[in-house]
This record gives C-alpha cells, sequence and structure tokens, in this order.
C-alpha cells in the first residue's frame, strides 16, 4: 500500500459528493486511484448523511486506500453543499468533482486537469461535456431543453452544465457567492468574476446501483429560482478587470 502523500505535497483534490451510494462509492474511489497513479493528490467523498451504508463501507476502505478521506455531513444538505465542504476541506489548489453515482469516468480527470494547467493564466475551470448519455430518452430531453434556455440567458458557453467532472482551481471557486444548486452554474459564475472556461468531451455511463436523486420536475422547478437568481447575480456584477499596487 502505498504511503499518504503529505498535506504541503497535494496538488489536486477529487470530491466526490455522495447519497446512498453503497454499492458505487467503493468502486469508484478505486478507479479514482487508479486515473490518479503517479500525481500528487487526495480524494475526498463527503457523505451527505446517507441512510444506507456508504459511510461504513468508505471507512474500511480506507484501510486500502491511503489517499481516501471522508468527511461526513451531520445533516442532509444537498450535493452542491457537499461539495462545498469537500473544498473547504480540501488541501490541494486544484480540485476535480465528480459525481457519487458512478456515470462520471474517473479516466478523464487528468486530461481536464491537464487542460486546466496548461491554459492561460486566467483560465479558472474546464468542464466535461458528456458525449452518447447514458440516460433515459426523457431525462436527456429535458437536460437539452434546460441547458439551451440556459446557455442562452446566461451566455455561460456551456452546452452540458449538468454534468458533475470538472476542474478548477480553489481559490477561484472560494470567490464565488455560495448558494444551493451552485454546481449548476459554476461556469457563469466564474464568468462573472473575470475568469475564463473552456470544455471538453468526456465519457459517460449506465448508472449499475443505485436510483437518481433528482427527478425531471423537481430539478425543473429548482432551475427557475436558480437561473433568476444567476441573472440577478451578474446584473449586478462590477469588474474592476484587474487591481494595481502604486
Amino acid at each position: 500500500m502505498a504511503k499518504a502523500t503529505p498535506a504541503d505535497h497535494i496538488d489536486i483534490s477529487i470530491i466526490v459528493p455522495v447519497f446512498n451510494e453503497e454499492g458505487a462509492a467503493p468502486a469508484l474511489a478505486r478507479e479514482i486511484a487508479t486515473a490518479f497513479a503517479g500525481r500528487r493528490y487526495e480524494m475526498i467523498f463527503v457523505d451527505d448523511m446517507s441512510r444506507d451504508d456508504t459511510r461504513r463501507v468508505l471507512t474500511d476502505l480506507k484501510a486500502e486506500l491511503s489517499h481516501l478521506r471522508v468527511l461526513a455531513h451531520r445533516a442532509n444538505s444537498g450535493q452542491s453543499r457537499a461539495v462545498r465542504s469537500g473544498i473547504l476541506g480540501a488541501r490541494g489548489g486544484v480540485i476535480v468533482t465528480l459525481d457519487g453515482d458512478g456515470q462520471n469516468d474517473p479516466a478523464d480527470g487528468p486530461k481536464l486537469v491537464d487542460a486546466l494547467l496548461s491554459g492561460g493564466p486566467n483560465l479558472a475551470l474546464v468542464g466535461g461535456e458528456r458525449i452518447k448519455r447514458q440516460d433515459s430518452f426523457a431525462k436527456k430531453v429535458a437536460s437539452r431543453f434546460g441547458n439551451g434556455i440556459r446557455k442562452r440567458l446566461l451566455k455561460d458557453t456551456a452546452n452540458d452544465t449538468g454534468c458533475g467532472l470538472k476542474a478548477f482551481h480553489r481559490d477561484a471557486f472560494l470567490r464565488l457567492p455560495y448558494f444551493d444548486h451552485i454546481h449548476r452554474y459554476l461556469p457563469a459564475l466564474m464568468l462573472r468574476e473575470g475568469y475564463e472556461v473552456a470544455f471538453l468531451p468526456v465519457n459517460h455511463r449506465h448508472r449499475q446501483t443505485g436510483a437518481s436523486k433528482y427527478t425531471n420536475l423537481g430539478r425543473l422547478w429548482a432551475s427557475l429560482s436558480d437561473l433568476a437568481g444567476v441573472i440577478w447575480l451578474q446584473s449586478r456584477a462590477r469588474n474592476p478587470v484587474g487591481v494595481d499596487e502604486i
């Protein structure tokens, strides 16, 4: 078993929010370890008060995977809060997020990190765009409709903000205003802050275990209020372009 990487030598923190994912979480953690082998990384699974054995199976897995950390919410708080809890506890300057259901392919993570680090100094986020989505027809139609409306109104250049696989700089994220469901609006908020964003195609896989935590109607209802809020935030942004000490 590899030795744990010292905190001051960690470059990349992989954040995985999980809720009732006892079936998917162990295999996903092992895939992350394989994908990021040879890099200075940690993986942080954030358990959002699961009602199954997710917390136990992840805690047991720490004996096998030395790079694994497990954070646990004391109350169920949602995916965005779980992502934020992981980022606040992260020790790496680069953050990679993946959904906990195993549909994002960890093998795509390193290429997003490399694109982020090789981009210009103002590039803050590289998001994944799912190709050949392995979802139901109804879910794909609803997602395509929602992404089209959001992209037109926010002008965030993103075709697929619902993809959980993203790489971004931790300090850039911490500059953003926090609200529930923020994970779907990171490109728009990064642009609002004056950063640049980019996107790369990534793999998408069938869900092997568990069940989706969202319904099309529930996602649509939340998106309407969130979209109005982000439009308001954009209208109130005043970017100084840069700050000089004189």
